[in-house]
């Protein structure tokens, strides 16, 4: 059984605080390293919805996040943490590597596995709306909890993960992103399709859309962390489209999510979202934090640490 801390037990029809497991030792620390080195651009605030702007070349993003629950009767609260390293091969195509893992109060603790992701932005100018090509490839099993996206039906919550965990997933999933900047405002759509090879579930669909602005766009020329131009906020609202075998609504989860990014230095960010279900299938809130630290020209130093020169 995980370690937790007990804050508050909820009721399935009153939302209230949660119960927030302990990670395991080895994540706690990679987690409190990342944290401890203070450290650029703002950092999106969006935790399912991508835009068109891609990680500088040259640059690494080293991100710790989680995603866990409220809970509905008879379901078990979970914490599922997952790390990203995020590179910018190109200005126009950026990879990102995942590791994820998760834990169940009352059940276990199990690593859930591995997604290499790519994405490619045709083109080089800035236009009204700048698409983005999307792949990954997604090594999981079906104890996966980060819901890094939602498509095709609910996932399954209520079994253990000793029942999950053997169940592996192998899929392939793209997307086609869209996203614009007016004023002050990026307004991002994205829209989903993926197959699983491992099942038989036809191809898959899903949908995100997001909308995001910085508190203040001038800087107020004072040397602080609290100034407003250190805030984006926003929203984004995501979920299933069922797949070819049962396309539409049914049985799907749908989230609706104020989104909060705050650059805390010159190269770290922290992110917070409360997202809000809106059908039954969908989990009451599923709560999302994040820590992002940018470590610029990193394609350099390392490069001139086995001696070649850029």
């Amino acid at each position: 059984m995980p370690q937790c801390a007990w804050i508050r037990y909820i009721d399935a029809t009153e939302l209230q605080l949660i119960i927030v497991p302990t990670i395991t030792r080895s994540a706690l620390i990679l987690f409190l390293l990342a944290a401890a080195a203070s450290s650029s651009a703002q950092e999106s605030p969006f935790f399912v919805t991508y835009n068109h702007h891609m990680e500088e070349p040259g640059n690494l993003d080293i991100e710790v996040s989680s995603t866990s629950d409220v809970a509905r009767s008879g379901q078990q609260t979970y914490f599922a943490p997952y790390m990203e390293l995020e590179y910018g091969v190109t200005a126009q195509w950026t990879t990102e590597f995942y590791l994820e893992g998760q834990s169940t109060w009352g059940d276990s603790t199990v690593f859930t596995g591995w997604r290499l992701e790519n994405r490619f932005k045709p083109l080089k100018r800035e236009h009204w709306i700048n698409p983005v090509l999307y792949l990954e490839y997604e090594n999981l099993n079906e104890a996966s909890r980060i819901q890094k996206e939602v498509e095709g039906e609910a996932p399954d919550v209520s079994s253990p993960n000793a029942l999950l965990t053997p169940e592996l997933d192998h899929e392939l999933e793209s997307k086609l992103i869209l996203s614009s900047d007016y004023h002050d405002w990026n307004i991002a759509e994205n829209f989903i399709v993926a197959k699983n090879f491992s099942q038989s579930e036809g191809v898959e669909f899903g949908y995100s859309f997001g909308a995001s602005r910085p508190l203040a766009t001038l800087a107020s020329g004072a040397d602080c962390r609290f100034c407003r131009e250190n805030f984006m906020v926003g929203a984004e609202m995501y979920g299933g489209l069922g797949s070819t075998l049962d396309f539409g609504v049914h049985n799907t989860a749908h989230y609706i999510a104020p989104v909060l990014a705050w650059a805390i230095s010159d190269d770290s960010t922290l992110r917070f979202s409360p997202g809000f279900g809106l059908t039954h299938e969908s989990n009451p809130v599923l709560f999302r934090f994040g820590y992002t630290y940018e470590v610029q020209n990193f394609g350099s130093k390392v490069a001139r640490l086995f001696g070649r020169k850029q």
